[in-house]
């Protein structure tokens, strides 16, 4: 049984902890929690019956801890994570692993350093419907890749961001690229392959944060094939979709619901016979915009620990992810096309 903490009870912590502590995750536990606001480590600690600290340190050095979960804000991602790492446990964090390169990096060497597994969270790759399509997309149904476009139409009013005085700020949080659509941008990654370059454009249409509330891109892969990103927290009045679609010159799929939670389109020149059921087999219906992800992406966590396999989302994936991040930000600030790999990429995202 794996033993699990939490650093951090903000907003996703309800989510974490309610895996961890109704037992939803095979062989893990929560025994934990921490946040420097007593009052929220003190909510899920009596919610679970478990001690509640506001020093991670004291918690590492009171409790028996396998594997933290770090679900602080993202600006803090590295300092939490590096020192975390000298207690030798597997840590998790949550996405974006960090603001900056440079701490993706130290992070990265902290846990090398201390012999720790890293994770980065990034649900939206175990959501059943997007598991099919990387199924079909490895067994190279689409043929030459064409066009892949994300889509996030979501809501955030300005009461979200001012429940947090670090929400939307350019030092621990950014906005809606680096933070609601962070998971749809490293799905596009995943699936469509590494970025040649990028061109961008934001606003900051309905609220009054540092960040963008609005930002649409267009991506060259080098694999010849081209790509969208449309993020929004300004749709109103209620959240829309959160989608993927890829096409190829043998087939296109397009995943919707709120969550990339709906299998909407899944069509092939070479139709196989399981075809047939694939719309409504691999689609569900999630409560919210987190949607089913966690609980298989804690799966996989466990099993990688226990058997001692290699994590899908390490240190140096979440880097990648952020390295796209981080160029979509500067081709907004220089209002420039930005080739990845050729010049140094950095932003504003994650400083003061």
């Amino acid at each position: 049984m794996l033993r699990f903490a939490i650093v951090g009870c903000g907003r996703i912590a309800k989510r974490h902890s309610e895996l961890l502590g109704f037992d939803k995750i095979k062989n893990a536990s929560l025994v934990s929690v921490c946040d420097i606001n007593e009052n929220k480590a003190r909510k899920i600690g009596q919610q679970f019956n478990i001690p509640h600290y506001i020093n991670m340190d004291e918690m590492m050095e009171k409790e028996s801890i396998d594997v933290v979960s770090v679900l602080t804000e993202s600006g803090n991602h590295a300092k939490h994570v590096i020192n975390l790492s000298k207690y030798g446990k597997h840590l998790i964090v949550e996405k974006p692993i960090a603001l900056k390169l440079s701490d993706a990096d130290l992070m990265i060497k902290a846990c090398e350093k201390n012999d720790c597994k890293l994770f980065v969270v990034k649900q939206n790759r175990f959501n059943l419907p997007v598991v099919k399509l990387k199924q079909a997309h490895e067994e190279g149904r689409f043929g030459k890749l064409v066009l892949g476009t994300v889509r996030v139409r979501w809501s955030r009013y300005q009461s979200y961001y001012d429940q947090d005085s670090w929400r939307g700020t350019w030092a621990l949080d950014g906005g809606v690229l680096a933070n609601q659509a962070s998971h749809h941008i490293d799905m596009l990654q995943w699936l469509m392959g590494d970025v040649e370059s990028v061109f961008a454009k934001a606003n900051t249409s309905l609220v009054d944060i540092e960040g963008e509330d609005t930002a649409v891109v267009t991506l060259k892969f080098k694999n010849g094939a081209l790509g969208i990103i449309e993020a929004t927290t300004a749709t109103r009045p209620n959240d829309l979709e959160g989608s993927i679609s890829i096409l190829g010159e043998k087939g296109s799929v397009v995943i919707s619901g709120f969550s990339v939670n709906k299998m909407e389109s899944w069509a092939f020149v070479d139709r196989q016979k399981e075809d047939d059921d694939v719309l409504t087999k691999y689609s569900v219906n999630p409560p919210n915009v987190y949607g089913f992800g966690h609980q298989a992406y804690y799966e996989h966590v466990v099993d990688s620990i226990i058997n001692n396999k290699k994590q899908l989302i390490d240190g140096i994936s979440g880097k990648r992810s952020l390295e796209l991040i981080t160029a979509i930000y500067q081709s907004i600030e220089t209002k420039k096309e930005v080739f990845l790999g050729l010049e140094t990429i950095q932003s504003k995202l994650g400083k003061n």
